[in-house]
């Protein structure tokens, strides 16, 4: 069984910082593309940012030059730096993660998401 277990979210002041992280954790083989999503009340669930195995990172025009995602390969562990923020990125945000398993299942998984709230 694998889990996507999420941090870090909260309440912040417009142009300020908040750091989420992504913990994974079960029967892990490997961990191919992470990423962050967001979904906005009565929007849709959109991308973020993401970053591959190989390192590659793609970000929503929206965030660039804002967030940074990285990931800690030991670890298991995907961050999303977010600077500057702005009442607009006022979403709950979900990790997502391409996992295969040790039975050599491939599946992708999504946390419980956490609440991120900017005040303007």
């Amino acid at each position: 069984q694998v889990q996507l277990v999420e941090s870090g979210g909260g309440l912040v002041q417009a142009g300020g910082s908040l750091r989420l992280s992504c913990a994974a954790s079960g029967s892990i083989f490997r961990i191919d593309t992470v990423g962050w999503y967001r979904q906005a009340p009565g929007k849709q669930r959109e991308l973020v940012a993401t970053k591959s195995s190989g390192g590659t990172t793609n970000y929503a025009d929206s965030v660039k030059g804002r967030f940074t995602i990285s990931r800690d390969y030991a670890k298991n562990t995907v961050v999303l730096q977010m600077n500057s923020l702005q009442a607009e990125d006022t979403a709950v945000y979900y990790c997502n993660a391409l996992i295969t398993s040790t039975s050599l299942v491939t599946y992708s998984y999504w946390g419980q998401g956490t609440q991120v709230t900017v005040s303007s």
